[in-house]
């Protein structure tokens, strides 16, 4: 298969699974896995692609990709992570669900848990419990972000002030070397600062695309959550820095 048929294919399985990786193209395209680094490097050239270690990820920018696009990534890695979150969260705690489609995967995982005080900002997250009688849920309110739910804002940051979460699951849009919680829009980081702060415990959702993706804006560290549910290994360096953070890191498999 000549480069211009595989530029596109690579593109497209970025697209759904949010990562390539130099083995898996390789072996997928049959060819040499130099070949697929100058594919790699050649997308990276051209804005198409952010090449990290071992492979490449979308590439980052001022605004995320569409909320549909990111729904569709990684759909299979999400629910694990999702069910081994919820497997951690007690019958009859009070919880906030924030924005984001990982979140969303958790609220789905929630359907057999039993008196949960289901709090959030994503009116996705509250559909989806709306028809489970073991869940109280309470909506925030606030700015309504069209594009895919969310609920931002100084009203939606002064219903969570009003109080005090047993634990918070939250996402982000990337997750960089550092280990720095990062998003978009600035409205949305404000909320999700509130919500660690009215949290006894906090929870990262959060796949392998967000993994060395970089965003514009500062949540907070990973030394400010409890515990990182994700679908592969960490850096070693950032592994390292969990452990000194004590920040739990559950890789699903």
């Amino acid at each position: 298969m000549s480069q211009s048929f595989r530029h596109p294919e690579i593109l497209e399985i970025a697209r759904k699974e949010g990562k390539v990786t130099v083995d898996g193209l390789a072996a997928r395209f049959g060819v040499t896995l130099q070949t697929i680094r100058r594919d790699l490097a050649d997308l990276a050239e051209a804005g198409r692609l952010e090449r990290v270690h071992g492979g490449a990820v979308l590439p980052s920018g001022t605004s995320n990709i569409g909320y549909e696009t990111r729904r569709a990534l990684n759909q299979d890695a999400k629910r694990a992570i999702a069910r081994t979150c919820a497997a951690e969260i007690p019958d009859g705690c009070a919880l906030f669900l924030n924005i984001g489609t990982s979140t969303e995967a958790v609220a789905e995982a929630l359907r057999d848990h039993r008196d949960l005080l289901v709090v959030t900002n994503n009116m996705n997250v509250a559909n989806i419990l709306a028809g489970h009688p073991g869940c109280e849920i309470v909506v925030t309110g606030g700015q309504l972000r069209r594009a895919d739910g969310g609920l931002v804002g100084d009203l939606a940051a002064e219903t969570i002030r009003r109080f005090k979460f047993d634990l918070a699951v939250i996402g982000c849009s990337a997750l960089d070397r550092d280990g720095d919680l990062l998003d978009f829009d600035i409205q949305e980081v404000s909320v999700s600062q509130t919500i660690l702060r009215q949290s006894r415990r906090t929870f990262l959702v959060a796949d392998q695309s967000k993994l060395g993706r970089s965003a514009p804006a500062r949540i907070a560290s990973l030394a400010d959550v409890d515990a990182l549910f994700t679908d592969a290994p960490l850096p070693a360096a950032l592994s390292a820095a969990c452990t000194t953070w004590n920040t739990r890191v559950a890789v699903t498999v």
